[in-house]
């Protein structure tokens, strides 16, 4: 038995039309997923790198955008890596940028979580990989929501790893160091930063969505069949430092 083979599983990625959900995508269907990969932007790309699969829009500013997905067929692995991320000052933060951040990154990873378990817990089977960041754990600066939402993101992987374990489902999170993704962008192009974060990466470099892709693939295989409610840091030994 190959313990990372995911042939005849079924898995839906969202955020799936770049960086670390895109890599996502096409590292589990290279494992043998099929995989749906979503996003609220077509994902052309993603689906040319893929070994089959297709595409499926959806759009987590409505937080209950996947409440009809897994009814129509089982999805055996979900990944949830839609997210947004607004920068400023906490004093000038916007009730509108806080809002747009939490319902994407929190309440809608939230509501979809829980239409996927209500699918997969009759069938006792399914695995749940959620992306959370060094900001479940640390503060950070000028991302206020961000940061709220994605420390939301590991204390409900936890919950719901607690409430369905013993019912078949796996439910973990990852949490990416500093990726060279979109998201990153602002961080890169400003080069006091950019060397600031690089001297504390003990491993000496910015991590690839291809780090991040490669782990999904072990949460979402037999291999990690008894790991529950964990967070799973992949960012080069920056939080053991």
């Amino acid at each position: 038995m190959n313990a990372f083979d995911l042939s005849g599983r079924r898995a839906l990625v969202t955020g799936a039309n770049t960086g670390i959900g895109q890599a996502i995508a096409v590292a589990l269907s290279h494992a043998g997923a099929e995989v749906i990969a979503a996003g609220r932007r077509p994902c052309d790309e993603t689906l040319a790198l893929m070994q089959g699969g297709r595409a499926l829009l959806l759009d987590f500013a409505d937080p209950l955008a996947a409440r009809d997905v897994f009814g129509a067929e089982p999805i055996d692995i979900l990944v949830n890596n839609a997210g947004l991320i607004r920068r400023a000052d906490a004093v000038d933060f916007s009730e509108a940028d806080w809002d747009d951040v939490i319902d994407v990154n929190l309440k809608a990873l939230f509501f979809t979580c829980q239409a996927f378990a209500r699918a997969a817990l009759p069938r006792g089977r399914g695995k749940i990989i959620n992306i959370a960041s060094l900001l479940s754990f640390q503060g950070g600066i000028r991302v206020p929501s961000y940061t709220a939402s994605k420390h939301g993101v590991a204390g409900l992987t936890k919950l719901m790893a607690n409430e369905w374990a013993a019912r078949g489902l796996n439910v973990n999170g990852i949490a990416p160091g500093y990726i060279e993704t979109n998201n990153t962008e602002a961080l890169r192009s400003d080069p006091a930063r950019r060397q600031a974060i690089l001297e504390r990466i003990p491993a000496g470099r910015w991590g690839t969505p291809d780090d991040i892709a490669q782990t999904a693939v072990f949460l979402a295989a037999p291999a990690s069949d008894y790991i529950n409610g964990a967070i799973l840091n992949v960012d080069g030994g920056w939080m053991a430092r």
